[in-house]
């Protein structure tokens, strides 16, 4: 009876351990490495579940037009953050420390930055105002973007027009 007991409770321990969300600082670490194996830096990206830009972005990213661009050049790597209610599981733990080390905190969502295979940012969300980009959308913020990405990535002319035309056209 108490050998039951047992393995009921390590059972549910390990059933719970494999819908435990991975620790942000762990996700950046593979991103980290796999690039530094890949010679690519890594594009981190903050998101969360109920952000319906955070869903444009990736959609945006994943068109069979754009997906090979950014897989070409980037390490790409999602957390987590700033779930509500029963989504709260959903968060990446150390997700929200992570982003306000790169001074995340009040910048709103979808907050992204690229980093080297070092480590080091080369260039994040924030436009020449200080104002998050998160998905551009606008000709201005994607024009600001396809720079960011050209500067930390090296993209050629005719990759940055795929994602400026990918992020312009109104879906």
């Amino acid at each position: 009876m108490k050998f039951s007991r047992i393995l009921i409770i390590l059972g549910l321990f390990l059933f719970q351990l494999n819908f435990a969300q991975e620790k942000a600082d762990v996700i950046l670490n593979k991103a980290i490495s796999e690039a530094k194996s890949k010679n690519k830096n890594v594009l981190l990206v903050f998101h969360a579940s109920w952000c319906k830009w955070c869903h444009v972005m990736e959609k945006n990213m994943n068109l069979p037009e754009t997906k090979p661009i950014f897989e070409k050049k980037f390490v790409t790597a999602y957390v987590d953050v700033q779930e509500m209610g029963e989504k709260k599981k959903l968060e990446n733990p150390g997700g929200q420390e992570l982003m306000n080390k790169y001074n995340g905190e009040n910048a709103g969502l979808p907050f992204w930055l690229v980093l080297n295979p070092k480590g080091e940012v080369l260039t994040d969300s924030f436009d020449q105002k200080g104002d998050n980009l998160g998905c551009p959308s606008t000709a201005e913020e994607v024009a600001t973007f396809t720079a960011k990405l050209e500067k930390s990535s090296k993209m050629n002319k005719s990759e940055l027009q795929t994602i400026e035309t990918a992020f312009t056209k109104k879906n």
